[in-house]
Protein backbone atom coordinates (compact mmCIF):
# COMPACT_ATOMS: atom_id res chain seq x y z
CA UNK A 1 0.00 0.00 0.00
CA UNK A 2 1.33 3.14 -0.73
CA UNK A 3 2.48 5.78 1.39
CA UNK A 4 0.20 8.58 2.03
CA UNK A 5 0.82 12.22 2.95
CA UNK A 6 -2.87 12.93 3.83
CA UNK A 7 -2.07 16.83 4.93
CA UNK A 8 -0.91 17.27 1.75
CA UNK A 9 -3.60 16.23 -0.96
CA UNK A 10 -3.24 16.83 -4.19
CA UNK A 11 -5.28 19.96 -5.24
CA UNK A 12 -5.23 22.74 -7.26
CA UNK A 13 -3.62 25.79 -6.23
CA UNK A 14 -2.26 29.34 -7.65
CA UNK A 15 1.50 28.39 -7.32
CA UNK A 16 2.43 28.25 -10.68
CA UNK A 17 5.14 24.92 -9.35
CA UNK A 18 2.41 22.87 -8.43
CA UNK A 19 1.54 22.46 -12.42
CA UNK A 20 1.60 18.93 -13.83
CA UNK A 21 2.14 17.54 -17.06
CA UNK A 22 -0.30 14.76 -18.20
CA UNK A 23 2.24 13.35 -20.90
CA UNK A 24 2.35 9.88 -19.86
CA UNK A 25 5.71 8.48 -19.72
CA UNK A 26 7.69 5.70 -22.06
CA UNK A 27 8.44 3.75 -18.76
CA UNK A 28 7.84 3.21 -15.40
CA UNK A 29 9.80 0.89 -12.85
CA UNK A 30 8.82 0.26 -9.18
CA UNK A 31 10.79 -0.45 -6.63
CA UNK A 32 14.45 -1.91 -6.09
CA UNK A 33 16.38 -5.55 -6.94
CA UNK A 34 19.40 -6.24 -8.86
CA UNK A 35 17.44 -7.07 -12.10
CA UNK A 36 15.83 -3.58 -11.58
CA UNK A 37 19.31 -1.94 -11.23
CA UNK A 38 20.64 -4.23 -14.46
CA UNK A 39 17.58 -3.00 -16.23
CA UNK A 40 18.39 0.65 -15.92
CA UNK A 41 21.57 0.39 -16.85
CA UNK A 42 20.85 -1.63 -19.95
CA UNK A 43 18.28 0.81 -20.83
CA UNK A 44 21.18 3.61 -20.86
CA UNK A 45 23.74 1.01 -22.68
CA UNK A 46 26.28 1.59 -19.62
CA UNK A 47 29.92 -0.06 -20.15
CA UNK A 48 30.71 -2.86 -17.41
CA UNK A 49 32.54 -0.42 -15.36
CA UNK A 50 28.99 1.75 -14.22
CA UNK A 51 27.10 -1.37 -13.98
CA UNK A 52 29.61 -2.55 -11.86
CA UNK A 53 29.26 0.98 -9.30
CA UNK A 54 25.19 0.19 -9.36
CA UNK A 55 25.73 -3.31 -8.14
CA UNK A 56 28.75 -2.79 -5.22
CA UNK A 57 25.93 0.84 -4.07
CA UNK A 58 22.89 -1.59 -4.31
CA UNK A 59 24.47 -3.60 -1.70
CA UNK A 60 26.17 -1.28 0.39
CA UNK A 61 22.40 -0.13 0.22
CA UNK A 62 20.94 -3.12 1.35
CA UNK A 63 23.48 -3.44 4.47
CA UNK A 64 23.37 0.12 5.46
CA UNK A 65 21.06 1.69 8.09
CA UNK A 66 19.26 4.85 8.19
CA UNK A 67 20.49 7.52 10.39
CA UNK A 68 20.20 7.28 14.11
CA UNK A 69 19.81 11.02 14.39
CA UNK A 70 17.79 13.71 12.65
CA UNK A 71 14.42 13.94 11.39
CA UNK A 72 12.62 10.36 11.06
CA UNK A 73 12.69 8.88 7.54
CA UNK A 74 11.80 5.30 8.97
CA UNK A 75 8.27 5.53 6.73
CA UNK A 76 10.16 5.30 3.67
CA UNK A 77 9.63 1.95 1.96
CA UNK A 78 11.46 1.93 -1.72
CA UNK A 79 9.96 -0.83 -2.83
CA UNK A 80 6.61 1.30 -2.88
CA UNK A 81 8.77 4.17 -5.39
CA UNK A 82 8.79 4.35 -8.62
CA UNK A 83 12.56 3.84 -9.04
CA UNK A 84 12.89 5.33 -12.79
CA UNK A 85 10.63 7.10 -14.66
CA UNK A 86 11.26 7.96 -18.77
CA UNK A 87 9.54 10.49 -19.94
CA UNK A 88 7.72 9.80 -23.59
CA UNK A 89 10.70 12.05 -25.78
CA UNK A 90 14.58 11.77 -25.72
CA UNK A 91 16.57 14.86 -24.99
CA UNK A 92 16.30 17.31 -27.61
CA UNK A 93 18.90 20.08 -28.82
CA UNK A 94 16.03 22.53 -30.07
CA UNK A 95 13.37 23.79 -27.03
CA UNK A 96 10.92 23.68 -30.21
CA UNK A 97 11.43 19.81 -29.95
CA UNK A 98 10.41 19.39 -26.45
CA UNK A 99 6.73 18.02 -26.49
CA UNK A 100 4.27 21.02 -25.63
CA UNK A 101 2.71 19.02 -22.66
CA UNK A 102 6.59 19.13 -20.45
CA UNK A 103 7.39 22.46 -22.70
CA UNK A 104 4.48 24.15 -20.81
CA UNK A 105 5.80 22.90 -17.58
CA UNK A 106 9.14 24.68 -18.05
CA UNK A 107 7.90 27.73 -19.98
CA UNK A 108 5.79 28.72 -16.99
CA UNK A 109 8.65 28.28 -14.59
CA UNK A 110 11.04 30.62 -16.81
CA UNK A 111 13.08 28.25 -18.00
CA UNK A 112 13.90 29.12 -21.90
CA UNK A 113 13.32 32.91 -21.29
CA UNK A 114 16.21 32.97 -18.94
CA UNK A 115 17.82 30.84 -21.35
CA UNK A 116 17.55 33.75 -23.90
CA UNK A 117 18.54 36.61 -21.68
CA UNK A 118 21.13 35.25 -19.12
CA UNK A 119 22.50 32.10 -19.67
CA UNK A 120 25.78 30.63 -22.00
CA UNK A 121 23.80 26.39 -21.34
CA UNK A 122 21.05 25.54 -19.69
CA UNK A 123 19.71 21.76 -19.20
CA UNK A 124 16.22 20.69 -18.06
CA UNK A 125 15.68 17.13 -16.70
CA UNK A 126 12.05 15.83 -16.22
CA UNK A 127 11.59 13.11 -13.87
CA UNK A 128 14.21 10.43 -14.49
CA UNK A 129 15.98 11.85 -17.67
CA UNK A 130 16.71 14.88 -19.11
CA UNK A 131 14.53 16.27 -22.37
CA UNK A 132 16.75 19.41 -23.17
CA UNK A 133 20.27 20.24 -23.37
CA UNK A 134 21.99 23.07 -25.17
CA UNK A 135 24.95 25.15 -25.16
CA UNK A 136 25.73 28.56 -27.13
CA UNK A 137 28.17 28.25 -29.50
CA UNK A 138 31.05 30.12 -28.03
CA UNK A 139 31.34 27.71 -25.09
CA UNK A 140 31.62 24.85 -26.89
CA UNK A 141 34.26 26.99 -29.43
CA UNK A 142 35.79 27.71 -25.81
CA UNK A 143 36.35 23.70 -25.12
CA UNK A 144 33.29 24.08 -22.66
CA UNK A 145 31.52 20.60 -22.23
CA UNK A 146 27.90 20.76 -20.84
CA UNK A 147 26.20 17.48 -21.46
CA UNK A 148 23.50 15.13 -19.53
CA UNK A 149 26.03 13.38 -17.70
CA UNK A 150 24.19 9.67 -19.05
CA UNK A 151 25.98 11.50 -22.04
CA UNK A 152 29.24 11.94 -20.59
CA UNK A 153 29.70 8.37 -19.60
CA UNK A 154 28.91 7.40 -23.42
CA UNK A 155 31.43 10.53 -25.34
CA UNK A 156 33.89 11.21 -22.38
CA UNK A 157 34.13 7.83 -20.34
CA UNK A 158 38.15 8.48 -19.51
CA UNK A 159 37.44 11.90 -18.25
CA UNK A 160 34.16 10.80 -16.19
CA UNK A 161 35.85 7.77 -15.00
CA UNK A 162 38.97 9.47 -13.16
CA UNK A 163 36.26 12.26 -11.25
CA UNK A 164 33.07 9.90 -10.73
CA UNK A 165 32.22 8.60 -7.14
CA UNK A 166 35.89 10.21 -5.90
CA UNK A 167 33.95 12.74 -4.30
CA UNK A 168 31.31 11.34 -3.06
CA UNK A 169 31.79 8.00 -2.27
CA UNK A 170 29.62 5.06 -2.50
CA UNK A 171 29.84 3.98 1.45
CA UNK A 172 28.98 7.95 2.43
CA UNK A 173 25.74 7.05 3.68
CA UNK A 174 22.63 4.67 3.21
CA UNK A 175 21.00 7.49 0.68
CA UNK A 176 24.31 8.51 -1.19
CA UNK A 177 24.65 4.02 -1.55
CA UNK A 178 20.75 4.04 -3.45
CA UNK A 179 21.90 7.17 -5.40
CA UNK A 180 24.65 5.35 -6.91
CA UNK A 181 22.32 2.39 -7.64
CA UNK A 182 19.91 4.36 -9.53
CA UNK A 183 21.27 7.54 -10.71
CA UNK A 184 20.02 9.03 -14.11
CA UNK A 185 20.26 11.77 -15.77
CA UNK A 186 21.97 15.09 -14.38
CA UNK A 187 24.72 17.31 -16.17
CA UNK A 188 28.23 16.98 -16.70
CA UNK A 189 30.64 20.45 -16.80
CA UNK A 190 33.81 20.68 -17.80
CA UNK A 191 35.63 24.16 -17.89
CA UNK A 192 39.00 24.01 -19.09
CA UNK A 193 42.16 26.12 -17.60
CA UNK A 194 41.93 29.67 -18.15
CA UNK A 195 38.25 29.99 -19.70
CA UNK A 196 36.30 32.19 -17.93
CA UNK A 197 32.38 32.01 -18.44
CA UNK A 198 30.81 35.23 -18.25
CA UNK A 199 27.57 34.05 -18.48
CA UNK A 200 25.74 30.87 -15.72
CA UNK A 201 25.17 27.53 -16.80
CA UNK A 202 22.07 26.15 -15.52
CA UNK A 203 20.53 22.93 -15.19
CA UNK A 204 16.40 21.99 -13.82
CA UNK A 205 15.61 19.54 -12.37
CA UNK A 206 11.49 18.74 -12.43
CA UNK A 207 9.62 15.39 -10.55
CA UNK A 208 6.40 15.23 -12.24
CA UNK A 209 5.45 11.58 -11.11
CA UNK A 210 3.70 11.07 -8.18
CA UNK A 211 5.03 8.69 -5.95
CA UNK A 212 8.46 8.89 -7.39
CA UNK A 213 12.12 9.14 -6.94
CA UNK A 214 14.82 11.26 -8.36
CA UNK A 215 18.22 10.16 -8.49
CA UNK A 216 19.82 12.99 -10.88
CA UNK A 217 24.38 13.26 -10.55
CA UNK A 218 25.98 16.47 -11.36
CA UNK A 219 29.53 16.54 -11.46
CA UNK A 220 31.47 19.62 -11.96
CA UNK A 221 35.01 20.12 -13.26
CA UNK A 222 36.70 23.52 -12.90
CA UNK A 223 40.29 23.84 -14.19
CA UNK A 224 43.25 25.89 -13.31
CA UNK A 225 42.70 29.35 -13.23
CA UNK A 226 38.78 29.08 -14.70
CA UNK A 227 35.57 30.14 -13.59
CA UNK A 228 31.96 29.32 -13.23
CA UNK A 229 28.57 30.47 -12.27
CA UNK A 230 26.47 27.36 -12.30
CA UNK A 231 22.62 27.73 -11.21
CA UNK A 232 20.39 25.00 -10.06
CA UNK A 233 16.79 24.61 -9.35
CA UNK A 234 14.58 21.72 -8.55
CA UNK A 235 10.93 21.72 -8.11
CA UNK A 236 7.97 19.54 -7.58
CA UNK A 237 3.93 19.72 -7.56
CA UNK A 238 2.19 18.36 -4.07
CA UNK A 239 0.84 15.23 -3.76
CA UNK A 240 -0.67 12.70 -1.29
CA UNK A 241 2.03 10.02 -2.05
CA UNK A 242 5.78 10.06 -1.00
CA UNK A 243 8.24 11.35 -3.76
CA UNK A 244 11.88 11.02 -2.72
CA UNK A 245 14.76 13.30 -4.30
CA UNK A 246 17.89 11.52 -3.69
CA UNK A 247 20.67 13.36 -5.79
CA UNK A 248 24.26 14.19 -5.64
CA UNK A 249 26.78 16.99 -6.44
CA UNK A 250 30.56 16.11 -7.21
CA UNK A 251 32.47 19.89 -7.64
CA UNK A 252 36.25 19.92 -8.22
CA UNK A 253 37.82 23.35 -8.24
CA UNK A 254 41.55 23.31 -9.33
CA UNK A 255 44.23 25.72 -8.79
CA UNK A 256 43.26 29.68 -8.90
CA UNK A 257 39.78 28.34 -10.12
CA UNK A 258 36.66 29.96 -8.92
CA UNK A 259 33.25 28.35 -9.16
CA UNK A 260 30.03 29.77 -7.82
CA UNK A 261 27.37 27.40 -7.24
CA UNK A 262 23.39 28.73 -6.64
CA UNK A 263 20.48 26.43 -5.52
CA UNK A 264 16.92 26.82 -5.32
CA UNK A 265 15.51 23.80 -3.70
CA UNK A 266 11.23 24.24 -3.98
CA UNK A 267 10.27 20.76 -3.45
CA UNK A 268 6.94 19.94 -2.65
CA UNK A 269 5.84 19.00 0.51
CA UNK A 270 5.34 15.04 0.15
CA UNK A 271 9.12 15.05 -0.68
CA UNK A 272 11.73 13.85 1.28
CA UNK A 273 14.82 15.68 0.12
CA UNK A 274 17.83 13.29 1.18
CA UNK A 275 20.80 15.11 -1.20
CA UNK A 276 24.47 15.22 -0.93
CA UNK A 277 26.95 17.74 -2.15
CA UNK A 278 30.71 17.84 -1.96
CA UNK A 279 33.50 19.86 -3.56
CA UNK A 280 37.48 19.77 -3.27
CA UNK A 281 39.13 23.09 -3.78
CA UNK A 282 42.55 23.04 -4.63
CA UNK A 283 45.49 26.00 -4.58
CA UNK A 284 44.27 29.91 -4.77
CA UNK A 285 40.88 28.30 -5.22
CA UNK A 286 37.11 29.51 -4.55
CA UNK A 287 33.77 27.82 -3.98
CA UNK A 288 31.26 29.95 -3.05
CA UNK A 289 27.56 28.00 -2.13
CA UNK A 290 24.37 29.93 -2.36
CA UNK A 291 21.46 28.30 -1.35
CA UNK A 292 17.86 28.52 -0.38
CA UNK A 293 15.94 25.20 1.00
CA UNK A 294 12.13 25.47 0.28
CA UNK A 295 9.13 23.13 0.43
CA UNK A 296 9.92 19.39 1.37
CA UNK A 297 8.13 17.54 3.96
CA UNK A 298 12.25 16.41 5.31
CA UNK A 299 15.08 17.95 3.58
CA UNK A 300 18.82 16.65 5.14
CA UNK A 301 21.47 18.97 3.26
CA UNK A 302 25.13 19.25 4.34
CA UNK A 303 27.40 20.15 1.61
CA UNK A 304 30.67 19.44 2.79
CA UNK A 305 34.28 21.70 1.31
CA UNK A 306 37.29 19.89 1.76
CA UNK A 307 39.72 23.03 0.69
CA UNK A 308 42.80 20.98 -0.20
CA UNK A 309 45.50 23.66 -1.40
CA UNK A 310 46.80 26.92 0.44
CA UNK A 311 44.67 30.19 0.21
CA UNK A 312 41.46 27.89 -0.41
CA UNK A 313 38.19 29.61 -0.01
CA UNK A 314 34.87 28.81 1.06
CA UNK A 315 31.69 30.99 1.41
CA UNK A 316 28.34 29.55 2.24
CA UNK A 317 25.21 31.99 2.30
CA UNK A 318 21.79 29.84 2.96
CA UNK A 319 18.31 30.11 3.84
CA UNK A 320 15.82 27.98 4.92
CA UNK A 321 12.06 28.41 5.37
CA UNK A 322 9.53 25.46 7.55
CA UNK A 323 6.03 25.83 7.26
CA UNK A 324 3.45 23.69 8.85
CA UNK A 325 4.78 20.16 8.80
CA UNK A 326 7.88 20.40 7.63
CA UNK A 327 11.83 19.51 9.08
CA UNK A 328 14.46 20.78 7.59
CA UNK A 329 17.37 19.64 8.70
CA UNK A 330 20.35 21.41 6.60
CA UNK A 331 23.79 22.74 7.24
CA UNK A 332 26.91 22.58 6.63
CA UNK A 333 30.27 21.11 6.78
CA UNK A 334 34.30 22.75 5.88
CA UNK A 335 37.83 20.64 6.45
CA UNK A 336 40.83 22.85 6.10
CA UNK A 337 43.36 20.75 4.83
CA UNK A 338 45.97 23.55 4.20
CA UNK A 339 47.70 26.26 5.65
CA UNK A 340 45.73 30.11 4.90
CA UNK A 341 42.60 28.58 3.99
CA UNK A 342 39.53 30.60 4.97
CA UNK A 343 35.94 29.98 5.46
CA UNK A 344 32.63 32.45 5.57
CA UNK A 345 29.41 31.00 6.51
CA UNK A 346 25.96 33.02 6.39
CA UNK A 347 22.97 31.03 7.55
CA UNK A 348 19.50 31.91 8.12
CA UNK A 349 16.03 30.00 8.81
CA UNK A 350 12.46 30.56 9.24
CA UNK A 351 10.29 29.09 10.64
CA UNK A 352 5.78 29.02 10.83
CA UNK A 353 3.33 27.17 11.75
CA UNK A 354 5.16 24.44 13.78
CA UNK A 355 7.20 23.80 11.07
CA UNK A 356 10.78 23.16 12.20
CA UNK A 357 14.74 24.62 10.78
CA UNK A 358 17.57 22.58 12.32
CA UNK A 359 21.37 24.19 11.35
CA UNK A 360 24.21 21.52 11.60
CA UNK A 361 27.65 23.12 11.13
CA UNK A 362 31.22 20.90 11.34
CA UNK A 363 34.05 22.44 10.79
CA UNK A 364 37.67 20.98 10.96
CA UNK A 365 40.25 22.45 11.40
CA UNK A 366 43.34 20.31 10.69
CA UNK A 367 46.88 20.47 12.30
CA UNK A 368 48.66 21.82 9.00
CA UNK A 369 46.12 24.23 8.26
CA UNK A 370 48.15 27.41 10.30
CA UNK A 371 46.63 30.44 9.57
CA UNK A 372 43.14 29.68 8.70
CA UNK A 373 40.06 31.54 9.32
CA UNK A 374 36.51 30.76 9.92
CA UNK A 375 33.54 33.07 10.69
CA UNK A 376 29.73 31.17 11.28
CA UNK A 377 27.12 33.04 11.50
CA UNK A 378 23.54 31.47 11.97
CA UNK A 379 20.64 33.41 12.83
CA UNK A 380 17.04 32.54 12.99
CA UNK A 381 13.48 33.90 13.31
CA UNK A 382 10.78 32.28 14.60
CA UNK A 383 7.05 33.42 13.97
CA UNK A 384 5.07 31.79 16.42
CA UNK A 385 5.48 29.66 19.46
CA UNK A 386 5.23 26.95 17.65
CA UNK A 387 7.80 26.53 15.75
CA UNK A 388 11.19 25.10 16.41
CA UNK A 389 14.76 26.03 15.31
CA UNK A 390 17.76 24.94 16.43
CA UNK A 391 21.65 25.54 15.52
CA UNK A 392 23.98 22.42 16.35
CA UNK A 393 27.84 23.79 15.92
CA UNK A 394 30.71 21.17 15.75
CA UNK A 395 34.15 22.29 15.75
CA UNK A 396 37.37 20.09 16.02
CA UNK A 397 40.24 22.48 16.15
CA UNK A 398 43.83 20.91 15.82
CA UNK A 399 46.23 23.93 15.80
CA UNK A 400 45.92 26.89 17.93
CA UNK A 401 47.38 29.04 14.87
CA UNK A 402 43.77 29.71 13.42
CA UNK A 403 41.17 32.57 14.20
CA UNK A 404 37.37 30.76 14.51
CA UNK A 405 34.24 32.52 15.41
CA UNK A 406 30.64 31.45 15.71
CA UNK A 407 27.41 33.21 16.18
CA UNK A 408 24.29 32.31 16.60
CA UNK A 409 20.60 34.08 17.41
CA UNK A 410 17.77 32.67 17.74
CA UNK A 411 14.24 34.57 18.15
CA UNK A 412 11.04 35.32 17.81
CA UNK A 413 8.78 37.82 15.32
CA UNK A 414 8.62 41.50 17.25
CA UNK A 415 5.03 41.80 18.09
CA UNK A 416 6.36 45.11 18.78
CA UNK A 417 7.59 46.25 15.08
CA UNK A 418 4.50 44.20 13.85
CA UNK A 419 2.44 46.80 15.95
CA UNK A 420 4.32 49.59 15.11
CA UNK A 421 3.83 48.53 10.97
CA UNK A 422 0.27 48.21 11.24
CA UNK A 423 -0.26 51.51 13.07
CA UNK A 424 1.65 52.82 9.26
CA UNK A 425 -1.68 51.39 7.58
CA UNK A 426 -0.37 47.86 6.80
CA UNK A 427 -2.56 44.69 7.61
CA UNK A 428 -0.57 41.60 9.91
CA UNK A 429 0.31 39.53 6.79
CA UNK A 430 1.72 42.62 5.50
CA UNK A 431 3.89 43.62 8.36
CA UNK A 432 4.88 40.11 8.68
CA UNK A 433 5.85 40.08 5.72
CA UNK A 434 7.81 42.78 5.22
CA UNK A 435 9.82 41.87 8.71
CA UNK A 436 10.10 38.60 6.50
CA UNK A 437 11.90 39.99 3.56
CA UNK A 438 13.82 42.49 5.48
CA UNK A 439 15.38 39.74 7.27
CA UNK A 440 16.27 37.21 4.30
CA UNK A 441 17.22 40.43 2.08
CA UNK A 442 21.04 39.62 2.82
CA UNK A 443 20.55 36.44 1.17
CA UNK A 444 18.77 37.04 -1.25
CA UNK A 445 21.33 39.78 -2.49
CA UNK A 446 24.32 36.91 -2.97
CA UNK A 447 21.51 34.73 -5.56
CA UNK A 448 21.47 35.86 -9.57
CA UNK A 449 18.57 38.57 -10.26
CA UNK A 450 16.35 36.09 -11.09
CA UNK A 451 16.66 33.47 -7.97
CA UNK A 452 16.57 36.62 -5.99
CA UNK A 453 13.11 37.25 -7.61
CA UNK A 454 11.79 33.62 -7.55
CA UNK A 455 13.36 33.21 -3.91
CA UNK A 456 11.49 36.37 -2.84
CA UNK A 457 8.06 34.95 -4.21
CA UNK A 458 8.74 31.59 -2.50
CA UNK A 459 8.85 33.32 0.71
CA UNK A 460 5.40 35.22 0.15
CA UNK A 461 3.92 32.06 -0.84
CA UNK A 462 5.07 30.40 2.15
CA UNK A 463 3.73 32.96 4.31
CA UNK A 464 0.98 32.99 2.37
CA UNK A 465 0.45 29.19 2.70
CA UNK A 466 0.40 28.23 -0.70
CA UNK A 467 3.60 25.99 -1.07
CA UNK A 468 2.43 22.19 -1.40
Amino acid sequence: MKTNINEYEDKETRNIYNIKSTLESSKKILGLSEEIVRNISKEKNEPDWVLNIRLKALDLYNKMEDPDWGPDISYLNIDELLTYVKPSTGENRSWEDVPDDIKEVFDKLGIPEDEKKNLAGVGAQFDSEMIYHNLTEKMKELGVIYTNFDVAIQEYPELVKEYFTKAVPLTDHKYIALHYALFSGGSFVYIPAGVKLDQPLQSYFRLNEKGAGQFEHTLIIVEDSASLEFIEGCSAPGYNELNLHAGCVELFVKKNAYLRFSTIENWSKNMLNLNTKKCYVEENGTIEWIMGSFGSKVSMLYPLSVLNGRNAKCEFTNISFAGKGQNLDTGFKVIHNAPNTKTVVNAKSISKDGGICLFRSYSWVKNNAKNSKLALSCESLMMDSESRSDTIPVNNIETSDCVFSHEASIGKISERAIFYLMSRGMSEVEAKALIVRGFAEPIAKAFPVEYAVEMNRLINLELEGSIG
